[in-house]
């Protein structure tokens, strides 16, 4: 193997928002004990999603397969108000971990629908996140996936016409999408500050100033995780081989012949610990020079779900001798 260097990017790995979410499960798993259910994956990682089923999370596809009362989290993607509905109608308690960057645009779509604009919300179909927030005004919602199709857009004349994005975009594609909406609709309204979460963007930034000096890029995410998928396009944007990968398993020897300076960031859904295993993987195969490329700090950080602080709070509130097991600890109603 011809690697002579890894260059780790930074910032990588966890946002605020994910931090939260995985935090959430856990919390709530130690204060109520399992089961725990989680509709969705609580972020899109595989690893996260395995390590929280061994403690007892049992994760659904729908809010109807929680058992009727049982304790249930929304994963960090958000949900559209049906879901709430359901979960109401089934007596769920709910503890609600939507990223609040997320919660920010599910707001601004509904208060531009309020008003009586079209939303035109930038994102993937299918995405959870995209689900969520147009099920928050479903009749005055359409998706725009790309340039493409801002163009064919057709509006009535006249007609009001706001726009609001995915968090987990690329920029520059996303960018490219306002511009062709804003050039054929020049009265759109639009958020004050990009909905790109800044966790994405940070990720997509430290990449871009790095790959100048690596040869081809490894990001650790999995195949759902789309801020992980934006990264890999950043760089084969910029004609530097990149590929996707879970974990260190998934590396092929065969993309490294004649690489000397490989790269690595994770998304933002990665734990850390998945950076340091491919950093093994690498010192094992003889690489000695694994330095980070900018040390860069993110602050951001995020309250827990006040669902779950309260009830923290409560229980932190009862004495001891009356609270009994910590894990079985009642629901405030």
């Amino acid at each position: 193997m011809s690697v002579q260097r890894v260059l780790l990017a930074s910032p990588r790995g966890y946002c605020a928002g994910v931090e939260r979410a995985v935090e959430t499960v856990e919390r709530a798993l130690e204060h109520y004990g399992a089961p725990v259910y989680v509709r969705k994956q609580i972020v899109h990682n595989i690893h996260v999603v395995r390590d929280l089923e061994a403690r007892g999370a049992i994760f659904v596809e729908d809010e109807r397969d929680v058992p009727q009362g049982a304790t249930v989290v929304y994963s960090a993607h958000g949900v559209a108000p049906s879901v709430h509905e359901n979960s109401r109608d089934l007596g769920h308690d709910v503890i609600d971990a939507t990223c609040p960057l997320v919660t920010k645009v599910h707001v601004q779509a509904k208060r531009y629908a309020a008003n009586g604009f079209t939303v035109l919300l930038i994102g993937h179909a299918g995405h959870e996140e995209v689900v969520g927030t147009m099920g928050e005004a479903p009749d005055s919602t359409i998706l725009v996936q790309d340039v493409r199709e801002a163009e064919a857009l057709e509006l009535p004349p006249g007609e009001p016409v706001a726009y609001v994005t995915q968090t987990t975009l690329s920029v520059d594609e996303t960018g490219e999408i306002i511009a062709t909406l804003r050039r054929r609709f020049p009265d759109i309204m639009g958020p004050k500050k990009e909905d790109i979460c800044y966790a994405t963007s940070n990720r997509q930034w430290a990449v871009k100033d790095m790959l100048a000096e690596i040869d081809l890029l490894l990001v650790i995410g999995s195949r759902n995780s789309s801020n992980s998928n934006r990264l890999v396009d950043v760089a084969r944007a910029a004609s530097v081989p990149a590929y996707l990968i879970d974990d260190e398993s998934e590396i092929d020897e065969r993309w490294l012949e004649g690489v000397e300076t490989v790269g690595i960031t994770s998304g933002a859904s990665a734990p850390e610990r998945l950076v340091n295993r491919a950093c093994d993987w690498f010192r094992a195969r003889g690489v000695e020079r694994i330095e980070p490329y900018r040390m860069v700090d993110e602050d951001v950080t995020f309250r827990l779900p006040v669902e779950l602080r309260r009830e923290l709070a409560l229980a932190d509130a009862r004495p001891s001798a009356l609270s009994g097991d910590a894990h079985q600890v009642p629901r405030a109603r």
